[in-house]
């Protein structure tokens, strides 16, 4: 059985002066691995996760939902606040992951990177 581990990475970068009050953005890559049995040195061990829906909630209430591009990037502007994030699995949240929190500050450009651990091994 796959293991699907949802892991964060996170940093803030600041913005100008043309930053929405109250709300910020979300950026950042989605990325999966291991993708072979066997990492080699000079080769990706890991890459983008194209098409995976994330889903952003507050409480109990999904605030929003955002797929990565085909490159495995996503971007989004929320309401300032504390979000939990799940990897969303047809529509539903996926009972095997924890969520991973991650915070919105107004005015700011937070950039939240993930890792889905594909379990192979």
């Amino acid at each position: 059985m796959r293991a699907l581990v949802l892991t964060s990475f996170a940093f803030v970068l600041g913005t100008g002066a043309g930053g929405a009050a109250h709300r910020g953005v979300l950026t950042g890559v989605v990325m999966r691995g291991p993708i072979t049995p066997v990492c080699v040195a000079e080769q990706p061990c890991d890459a983008p996760a194209p098409h995976v829906t994330l889903v952003f909630s507050h409480g109990t209430h999904v605030v929003a939902r955002v797929t990565t591009s085909s490159e495995g990037r996503y971007r989004l502007r929320l309401p300032a606040t504390t979000y939990e994030v799940h990897r969303a699995s047809a529509s539903v949240f996926d009972p095997k992951l924890n969520p991973h929190r991650v915070q919105v500050t107004a005015g700011r450009t937070s950039r939240i990177d993930f890792s889905i651990d594909t379990g192979i091994r």
